[in-house]
Order: structure tokens, then C-alpha cells, then sequence
């Protein structure tokens, strides 16, 4: 694909779009408004940046020998996984997903504010997968995340699907979709068996909380250790208000007072220096959740640089 005839094309079908509203009849009217339209206001230019590099962590398996993760993480967390190779390769992390793996288990609550195509899902699924095989599943709903949008439950659960389904007879930790997309019969299922983690949207989730029909996941949500709301910068305004009345009255429905929420978002904080974006990204998310966010766990990414500097001084190349 030729990107830039893409962008092109799109912008043309765009501009031919807008334009079918309305006929310009004062022609010096009409030739300024599509000055306008040439000069790109209603579209940015194309931007071309290079993918970040992220500063690599610790190992899957590292983190299984120091006591961190349980050790099935090695077994559960490989890349590579197929049909026809189940058992993948080793899994080495990002630093921000090894330091949230740490926040984690010290019962911290952390936001994750790092660039896209970083990990961030990992960055909480691994601790939630952890807990429930230290606790062993079926002990009811353990985690909940919330999805701004039903396509993002749709491929988190494709992701959930490699790790916990690939190389396993039967899952070690289950998880099902709970958006509204399914079927009468699955939304039975569900409600009859509860999984160890629930991917749905906040509206489910407040019909979770007030429908008869659901009451049983509720009483299975006694347990309840994570709650977790994805792309957090989309949840402002009134919708902000209502999610953050939301969390509360999941809290006080489920009677637990220690739930461990994470947050995660590619764009939030406007601080001039990092330390006042971390003190704004933890005082939102703070009030969203209704339960402290500490400015240490608020996680950037650390990067790292993509040529070797001694090699660039000494101009020893090849």
C-alpha cells in the first residue's frame, strides 16, 4: 500500500464530503472557503515519526526466579504462539511493564501513560493473570476492565486467547467478554459462571450493578482485587463524572475497600516539566477512581536510543 496516495485519496473523499452540504453562491465568498480547504484546515499534514524504542525490563522467567511473578508467568507469557508452535519463545518486558508488574505487587494503584504499541495491556494483564494463579481460579470474579470502545474488548480477548489457550488443555485463568455483543445463551453462561476476569464497557457495567438478571456476577465479584479502566483520557466531562460514580458504587456494592485499580492512556497530563504531569495525571486519576494514585505510580516509558553513541564519535563504522 502506498500510504501517501491513501492519505491523499482520503482527504479528497473527505474534502468532497464536507463540501456536498452546501452551494456558495457569492463567488468571493466561495473562493475563500476553498482557500481554506486547499491550505488543509479541516485535516493535518502527514506526520512520519520514527517507532520509539523502549528501554528493555526484566524477563518473564527473571521475574519468576526473584518470587515476583508465579511460575506458571513462564509457561502462560511467551511470543510467538501458534497452533502449530504453542510453546512460543521467552518474553522479555519494556521497563514500564516491569515496573508496573512491581506497583502491582505492592499494592499500589498506577497509571500507565506510555506511547501506542507499548504494552500497555501487559502491563496489567500479567498482574491480574499472577494473583489469580497464586489463588487459584474459579474463586469467583477477581478482575474487571473496562473498555472504552466494544473493538478493544474484542481484540484484548484475541490477546487473552494466545497466552491462556495456546499450549493449555484448559485455560488457567478464564476470562469471557461481557459487552452487549453477545448472545442470550452466552450472557447466561456468563451469569451462571462467572470467569476470573470480565472484559466489558461501562455501561454494561452499570447494568451489571442495577439489572436482577446479573445479580449472581455481583455476588461473584465478592473477591474482587482489580479494577481497571482503559484509556483513561477518554472518560471526561460528564461522562468522567458518571464512570467515577460508577467505580464508587462498585466498591461499596462488592463491600471492598482494597481494590487495586490501574489506569492506562497514551496522551494525559499538560505539566511543562514531567514532575507537574505526573501530579496532574495522579490527581485526575485519583478522582476517577475515588481511591489515591500516587505521583511515583504514575509509569511514563523510558527510552532508549536506536544507534550505539561510540560508534557515531569515533566513526568506526562497519
Amino acid at each position: 500500500m502506498d500510504i501517501f496516495r491513501f492519505r491523499n485519496a482520503l482527504v479528497a473523499n473527505y474534502s468532497k464530503y464536507v463540501q456536498s452540504f452546501f452551494e456558495i453562491r457569492d463567488q468571493e465568498v466561495r473562493g475563500m472557503v476553498e482557500d481554506q480547504y486547499r491550505s488543509g484546515l479541516l485535516w493535518p499534514d502527514v506526520l512520519i515519526q520514527l517507532n520509539p524504542s523502549f528501554k528493555a525490563g526484566a524477563s518473564i522467567d527473571e521475574l519468576v526466579e526473584s518470587d515476583v511473578l508465579h511460575p506458571q508467568c513462564s509457561q502462560v507469557f511467551r511470543v510467538g504462539k501458534t497452533e502449530e508452535a504453542a510453546g512460543g519463545n521467552p518474553l522479555r518486558l519494556h521497563k514500564h511493564q516491569e515496573e508496573a508488574i512491581h506497583a502491582a505487587s505492592q499494592d499500589a494503584n498506577y497509571v500507565l501513560t506510555t506511547g501506542t504499541g507499548s504494552g500497555k495491556s501487559l502491563a496489567y494483564i500479567i498482574p491480574i493473570v499472577n494473583e489469580v494463579l497464586k489463588q487459584g481460579s474459579g474463586k469467583g470474579i477477581r478482575a474487571i476492565i473496562v473498555y472504552p470502545m466494544n473493538a478493544l474488548a474484542n481484540s484484548q480477548a484475541g490477546e487473552l486467547d494466545k497466552f491462556l489457550k495456546l499450549g493449555f488443555d484448559t485455560p488457567p485463568v478464564t476470562y469471557r467478554r461481557y459487552t452487549g455483543q453477545e448472545s442470550d445463551d452466552e450472557k447466561r453462561e456468563i451469569q451462571e459462571r462467572p470467569p476470573d476476569i470480565i472484559l466489558t464497557n461501562y455501561v454494561m457495567l452499570e447494568l451489571i450493578l442495577t439489572r436482577p438478571r446479573e445479580h449472581r456476577m455481583i455476588s461473584a465479584a465478592e473477591n474482587l482485587r482489580f479494577v481497571v479502566l482503559d484509556e483513561l483520557h477518554t472518560y471526561r466531562g460528564r461522562q468522567g463524572a458518571d464512570v467515577a460514580m460508577l467505580l464508587r458504587r462498585l466498591r461499596n456494592i462488592v463491600g471492598r475497600d482494597d481494590l487495586l485499580c490501574i489506569g492506562t492512556s497514551a496522551t494525559m497530563g499538560s505539566g511543562d516539566n514531567i514532575l507537574s504531569q505526573r501530579q496532574e495525571v495522579s490527581e485526575v486519576a485519583s478522582l476517577l477512581f475515588g481511591s489515591p494514585v500516587s505521583p511515583n505510580h504514575v509509569i511514563g516509558e523510558t527510552l532508549e536510543p536506536m544507534w550505539n553513541p561510540i560508534v557515531l564519535q569515533t566513526g568506526a563504522i562497519g
